[in-house]
C-alpha cells in the first residue's frame, strides 16, 4: 500500500508539470516570445552599470542593447543567416532525406519487424537506451535517427510509442557524455580545457581521451537507470496507447522482403568496407591529410553525410531487392515525404534560431554564466560538495545555453584555473562539467533538438507540447543526476584516474 501511495504522488506531480507546461503557448510562439523578451531585457539591462570580466580574455563584458539602432540593423540583416546557419537544421534535413529513402522503401519497417520477432522482449528497452548512448560517438545524429525509431519499435511491440521515444531520447541526450568510444565532443572539450589550463601552466596538455575511463563505466550505469525509469515510471504513467498511429504488423518476412534485406546487407557491407579502407590504414583517404588522425578528420566531420549515404544506399538496395522501388521517381517521392513531416519543425527552428542569436548578441548568457561561476568560487566548499555544486551549476546553466562547447568555452577559463589552484586536474573538472551538461538536456526547451522532439511526440499525441516532453523526461533527469553524482563521489573516494594519464589531483 505504501508503494502505491508513493507512486501516486509521483504521478500527480508529473501530471501537474505536464498541465502547467501544456498551458504554455505553442513552442514556436514561445520561442518568439523568448526572442522578444531578450530584446526588451537587453534594453533594460543596458541602462544599468552591469559588467563582468571575461576570465580568459580579461575583456569587460557588458549587455548589448538590441533596442538600439545598431541592434535593429543586426536583427534585420542577420535574420536569414540566423535561420539558415542554425546548426541542427542542416543535420536534420540531410539525415532525414536519407532516412526517407530507407523508410519509404520498406527497409526500416522490415528490419524493425525482424528485430521485434527476434529480440528478447525484456532486453528491448535496455538496448534502445544503450544504443542511444552509443549514438553520441557520431555527434548528434541519434536525435534524428534513434528517437523516432524507439517510438516505432515500441508501437510494434504493442507498447506506448512515447515510452520508446523517451527511452531513446534519454540515452541520446540525457546520457550525452557517456560512451564506450570517443566521440566528436571529446577532442572539442579537451582543446578548450587545455587552453584554460595553460592560464596556470603554459605547458599543460589535455588529451582527447581525458575522461574515457569514467565515461566508459558511466555508459552501463546510465543504460541501466534509463531502463529502470522507463519500465517503472514512464510506462505505467503513460498507460495504454490510444492514438491513431498503427503499429507495423508483426508477421514472418516474405520472400521479397528477405531478398531486399540481403541486397541491403550486401550494399551496406560494401559501403562499410569503403569507410574502413579510408580510416583504418595509415594515410587512409578519410583520415586527416595533415596529421593522419581520425578524430579531427573528414570522416568525423562528414558523419552526417555518411548517415545520409548509408540510409540511401541501404534503402535503394532494399527497394530493388524487395521490388518496392520501380523507378527513380519512387526514391524521390520517399525523400519528399520525409520532408513533409518536418514542416512544423522548420517553423520552430526559425524562431528558435532568432532567440539563440539574440541571447548571444546581448551577452546575457555570458554574464549569467560568469556571475554564477563567481558565486560557486566564493562558496568555500570541500572536495565532494564543491564538485556536486559544480554539477548543479552546470545543469542549471544548461537550461539557458544549449551548446556544450559554447558553455565550456565560457566556463573553462573560470573553473579550470580556480580548481587547479585548489589541486584538482582539468580532466576532473571537465568530467564533472559533462555530467551537469548532460542530465538537463532532456528537459531544457533551449536544447537545439527540443523542438524536434516535440514534433515527434505530436505524431503520437496531438495534444502533446513542451509540458508533455518535460513531464515525461523529468524522472530521467532526476535519477541520472543522482546516480551519476554518486558514481563521481565513488571515483573521488577511491582516487581513480578519470582517463588515460588523467589523475584527479595535481601533485
Amino acid at each position: 500500500m505504501q508503494k502505491e501511495t508513493k507512486k501516486s504522488y509521483i504521478d500527480r506531480f508529473l501530471t501537474l508539470v505536464e498541465k502547467v507546461g501544456n498551458a504554455l503557448p505553442h513552442p514556436a510562439t514561445l520561442f518568439f516570445l523568448f526572442a522578444l523578451g531578450v530584446v526588451l531585457l537587453s534594453g533594460i539591462f543596458s541602462l544599468f552599470d552591469i559588467e563582468v570580466i571575461h576570465p580568459g580574455t580579461k575583456e569587460t563584458i557588458r549587455p548589448f542593447n538590441l533596442l538600439s539602432v545598431e541592434g535593429l540593423h543586426l536583427i534585420l540583416t542577420q535574420m536569414v543567416t540566423n535561420f539558415t546557419g542554425f546548426a541542427p537544421l542542416g543535420t536534420v534535413l540531410v539525415a532525414m532525406l536519407g532516412i526517407g529513402i530507407a523508410e519509404s522503401s520498406g527497409l526500416i519497417g522490415t528490419a524493425l519487424r525482424l528485430l521485434v520477432i527476434s529480440a528478447p522482449r525484456k532486453l528491448l528497452t535496455f538496448v534502445i537506451v544503450f544504443a542511444g548512448i552509443l549514438s553520441n560517438t557520431a555527434s548528434e545524429v541519434g536525435y534524428v535517427l534513434l528517437v523516432p525509431l524507439g517510438a516505432i519499435i515500441f508501437l510494434a511491440m504493442g507498447r506506448h510509442p512515447i515510452a520508446g521515444m523517451a527511452a531513446a531520447f534519454a540515452g541520446v541526450s540525457g546520457g550525452y557524455s557517456a560512451n564506450l568510444l570517443l566521440g566528436t565532443i571529446d577532442p572539442l572539450l579537451a582543446g578548450l580545457s587545455q587552453e584554460a589550463a595553460r592560464i596556470i601552466d603554459p605547458a599543460y596538455l589535455v588529451n582527447p581521451a581525458a575522461n574515457f575511463y569514467f565515461m566508459f563505466v558511466s555508459t552501463f550505469f546510465i543504460a541501466v537507470v534509463g531502463t529502470w525509469v522507463t519500465e517503472k515510471i514512464v510506462i505505467p504513467r503513460l498507460g495504454t496507447y490510444k492514438g491513431d498511429e498503427k503499429p507495423e504488423e508483426i508477421r514472418s518476412l516474405s520472400a521479397d522482403e528477405k531478398r531486399g534485406l540481403i541486397y541491403a546487407t550486401i550494399a551496406l557491407l560494401l559501403f562499410t568496407a569503403f569507410l574502413l579502407a579510408g580510416i583504418l590504414p595509415d594515410g587512409g583517404y578519410l583520415r586527416n591529410p595533415e596529421t593522419d588522425e581520425i578524430l579531427h578528420s573528414p570522416f568525423m566531420s562528414g558523419i552526417v553525410a555518411f548517415i545520409f549515404l548509408s540510409a540511401a544506399i541501404g534503402g535503394v538496395a532494399y527497394g530493388i531487392g524487395a521490388k518496392t522501388y520501380k523507378s527513380d521517381s519512387d526514391v524521390m517521392k520517399g525523400m519528399g515525404k520525409a520532408m513533409e513531416t518536418l514542416g512544423i519543425y522548420i517553423v520552430l527552428v526559425f524562431f528558435a534560431a532568432q532567440f539563440v542569436a539574440y541571447f548571444k548578441w546581448t551577452n546575457l548568457g555570458l554574464i549569467i554564466a560568469i556571475e554564477g561561476a563567481e558565486l560557486l568560487k566564493a562558496s568555500g566548499f570541500g572536495d565532494i560538495p564543491l564538485m556536486l555544486a559544480f554539477i548543479i551549476l552546470s545543469a542549471f546553466i544548461n537550461m539557458f545555453m544549449g551548446s556544450a562547447s559554447a558553455k565550456w568555452a565560457i566556463m573553462a577559463p573560470v573553473f579550470i584555473p580556480m580548481f587547479m589552484l585548489l589541486g584538482y586536474t582539468p580532466e576532473l573538472v571537465q568530467a564533472t562539467y559533462r555530467i551537469g551538461d548532460s542530465v538537463t538536456n532532456i528537459i531544457s526547451p533551449m536544447m537545439s533538438y527540443f523542438a524536434l522532439i516535440v514534433a515527434f511526440m505530436e505524431r503520437y499525441d496531438k495534444n502533446a507540447g513542451i509540458g508533455t516532453v518535460i513531464s515525461t523526461m523529468l524522472p530521467y533527469t532526476v535519477f541520472f543526476l543522482i546516480v551519476w553524482s554518486v558514481l563521481l563521489i565513488i571515483w573521488l573516494i577511491f582516487g581513480l584516474p578519470i582517463g588515460p594519464d588523467a589523475p584527479l589531483y595535481i601533485e
